[in-house]
């Protein structure tokens, strides 16, 4: 008979707690309350001591509520500071160790096993995973009152692992309001309906068919938040309870995320299981284990698939030495049916499989208990294990937008611990191709995927691909003609914008939506004051009050005044200011940030100039006073900075957890010596004007409160030369910028000498020499 080494990991103890708002004896119990009646049970089931084996226990880990699970989160009812330990003490346990898990469906999946890796390797004997949501409660008294007050307070050590988002929502998401998992699901399954070619209706009822069996395992759970059992039809029809939340999607088809359920599970070495009595009959090995990353979600050549969930589950089936055909019990993550239908695909799996997909009824319907569904998962395949001795069943958890997969393949048959292949793995994924992708589209496209919210009003999120270069891009749609058109395949106009990308049917259906900006200037402006003074203009930041930093409706104004000079040809220099003499800019207006509205910068960039492919005429910054964070982006942009003694520059980013994302990061390394630089993004040092200038990032400075003349005079002398020469000199200069070798920079082609030759300046210039006299200068 085979011996399992002393230190394989076994899991030996399962919980599971819920109860309902209508329930005779709701408790209003807290995550914590929850995850502590889970985790006795799970003492309870090991059929040891519980107090024993509490007191054993060296490692608790919690997975994640989704009220902690982001930076936004909110706790209406309050929460502990240490939820493992806050569990763990209520169970009688005061282990070493504390974990906090990332958040993610994968994670109590993922804790399972990375735990039992650490008990095999001799860094643990005792360790407890547990997971809660009490979300069904906190909705229904956060404004009640004589609400409860979950606030907690618990001393002891604490590995926070932090939220784990990176890689799962980016600019170009949020701007596009991909943020939300049933629109960011709905474009993988809409990408599906494409590659089947089926129409709404089919995709509707295919949906249908695979959830109908799983509302059945839910009708007789006692744990299920929605124990109603659905047919097929009444899935996938829409109705005013089964309203649509993101097409395909109705609300029976997504995760139900108003729970209040618990789960927990004990797990030790075959060293500690003997010591502290657990009865053999209790153990359940881990066979197969794996935990895949996917590509982020913009770079996945096919959106209908998912390669890291595929693989997961294929290797922790390889590792536990069995097939799928060999499998009792399955247990596939359902937050939407993608998730199911994408890992069938990918192992052979039909969807009508008779030993089913789900144990517990799934996220729609079971619950989808935050990221601590697989736990319940879990403690259902324990429990039909040791019903089924030597049996196996497999635990299929995915977290973020398909995007991280961990798998588990259990049996009640000894076996030792074994390590994965996940780096190799790993390693083949992050190789594959990735799509090339436009930030700011412009021309015709077709729908690759998309999806259509409802809520207030309609509004599409699209994925296209640009007609001219495949190119694919983010989009959404407000115009009712292409909503009312919308599906797979159609053709349609896209336009960029500094606050993102917008779809509509036609070219002049865009132009009817959003006209196109006429270049020149305004009357006035709000945030800006502009005057004219024969070919100069002066630009001032008129916001002292906020010490001239910039929010979207400053930049706005700004990019405008900037594209109005360069297009005029009577315009030959212009100067930046800022008004008072408190600051030329504090960059980023950070108390509009914090107020919730909409946060976009032009294309070109902070104050319409750092993020400019071109300035072809020069720019000064007359810098007074602070220009720090953007200020200091701002003033780098420009050709020229004048600065008064009293000016004060930093990229202080760092000291309020942002960086500088507008050109500090990479104009300042080229501007001052690598090492100063470096210095002053890392701290956010501030330097003086004269500093300043002996790095080269000024080139005047004036007594205190005269920046501004400073930049006249030195405006009046590039007003002195010729136009056409400036302008083409600094055209030349940017052409040859990226070129290291000298020579080669000096011998690059360029218009520039052509449009020279051509010119009446150079002409007027040479004449007005020969004959001593002032040159009159036209720009052309």
């Amino acid at each position: 008979m085979f011996e399992p080494d002393p230190r394989t990991p076994v899991l030996v103890g399962v919980g599971q707690f819920a109860e309902r708002l209508d329930d005779p004896g709701y408790r209003r119990l807290s995550a914590v309350g929850l995850a502590a009646e889970a985790l006795r049970a799970a003492l309870e089931d090991t059929g040891a001591d519980p107090a024993a084996v509490a007191a054993a226990a060296d490692t608790a880990a919690g997975v994640r509520q989704f009220e902690i699970s982001s930076p936004l989160g909110h706790a209406p009812l309050g929460k502990s500071d240490n939820y493992p330990r806050s569990v763990a003490r209520r169970a009688g346990a005061d282990p070493a160790r504390a974990i906090l898990e990332v958040s993610g469906g994968q994670s109590p999946q993922h804790l399972v096993t990375e735990l039992a890796g650490t008990i095999a390797a001799g860094g643990s004997r005792v360790a407890f995973v547990f997971g809660s949501e009490a979300i069904s409660t906190a909705r229904a008294f956060a404004g009640a009152e004589g609400k409860p007050d979950f606030t907690e307070h618990v001393e002891g050590s604490l590995e926070d692992r932090g939220f784990g988002l990176k890689g799962l929502a980016g600019q170009q998401l949020v701007a596009h309001q991909l943020i939300d998992a049933p629109s960011q699901y709905a474009l993988f399954e809409n990408a599906r309906r494409a590659r089947l070619k089926q129409s709404r209706e089919e995709y509707a009822r295919t949906m249908g068919e695979l959830f109908a069996p799983f509302t059945k395992v839910a009708a007789a759970n006692p744990y299920a938040a929605a124990p109603v059992e659905r047919s097929a039809e009444e899935l996938a029809t829409p109705t005013e309870r089964n309203r649509p939340i993101a097409d395909p999607y109705t609300r029976f088809l997504v995760a139900r995320d108003q729970v209040n359920q618990g789960a927990a599970a004990v797990l030790m070495s075959v060293e500690a299981a003997r010591e502290l009595g657990v009865p053999p009959e209790k153990w359940v090995f881990l066979h197969g284990h794996s935990d895949l990353r996917e590509q982020h979600l913009m770079d996945r050549v096919d959106l209908s698939t998912g390669q890291a969930a595929v693989r997961s589950v294929q290797h922790a089936l390889e590792l536990a030495g069995i097939s799928v055909a060999e499998l009792s019990t399955i247990d596939l993550y359902s937050c939407f049916p993608i998730a199911v239908f994408a890992v069938c695909e990918g192992i052979g799996l039909a969807t009508d499989d008779p030993r089913g997909l789900t144990l517990t009824g799934g996220l729609p319907f079971f619950g989808g208990a935050g990221n601590d569904y697989s736990l319940h998962a879990i403690a259902e395949t324990v429990q039909r294990l040791r019903a089924e001795p030597g049996a196996y069943g497999l635990v299929g958890a995915n977290g973020g937008m398909l995007s991280k997969y961990s798998t588990g393949v259990y049996s009640t048959t000894p076996a030792d611990w074994r390590a994965s292949r996940d780096a190799g793995l790993q390693a083949e994924i992050d190789a594959l191709p990735v799509v090339e992708q436009a930030v700011h589209p412009d021309g015709w496209a077709t729908v690759e995927t998309y999806t259509v919210k409802h809520g207030h009003g309609r509004t599409g999120v699209l994925i296209g691909r640009l007609e001219a270069d495949d190119r694919r891009f983010v989009a959404l749609a407000e115009d009712s003609e292409l909503l009312d058109q919308l599906d797979l395949g159609t053709r349609f106009f896209v336009r960029s914008f500094g606050f993102g990308n917008r779809a509509a049917l036609t070219e002049e259906r865009m132009n009817e939506l959003l006209p196109p900006r006429p270049v020149g200037f305004r009357e006035s402006y709000e945030y800006a004051q502009v005057r004219r003074d024969g070919h100069l203009l002066e630009v001032t930041i008129n916001r002292p009050d906020a010490r001239n930093s910039l929010h979207p409706p400053a930049n706005q104004e700004l990019d405008e005044i900037f594209d109005a000079y360069f297009a005029d040809p009577d315009l030959w220099v212009a100067i930046l200011t800022g008004a008072g003499e408190k600051a030329f800019s504090a960059g980023n207006d950070l108390v509009y940030s914090a107020s919730g509205k909409p946060l976009w910068t032009p294309k070109n960039g902070f104050a319409g100039l750092t993020g400019r492919r071109a300035l072809p005429k020069p720019v000064i910054a007359a810098v007074n006073g602070y220009a720090m964070g953007g200020g200091l982006e701002i003033a780098m942009a420009c050709h020229l900075v004048v600065a008064d003694a009293a000016a004060q520059f930093a990229l202080s980013e760092v000291k309020v957890g942002l960086v500088a994302g507008a050109g500090g990061l990479v104009r300042l390394p080229r501007t001052v010596p690598e090492k100063v630089a470096t210095e002053m993004i890392l701290t956010g040092r501030r330097i003086g004007a004269e500093e300043a200038r002996d790095y080269g990032l000024v080139n005047r400075v004036t007594e205190e409160g005269k920046a501004l003349e400073g930049a006249r005079e030195l405006a009046a002398s590039i007003l002195e030369g010729s136009p056409t020469s400036v302008r083409l000199s600094l055209q030349i200069m940017a052409e040859t910028r990226g070129i290291a070798d000298t020579v080669e920079a000096v011998n690059h082609p360029t218009e520039a000498l052509d449009e020279l030759l051509v010119s009446e300046d150079a002409l007027e210039g040479i004449t007005a020499f020969a004959q001593k006299r002032p040159p009159v200068w036209r720009n052309r």
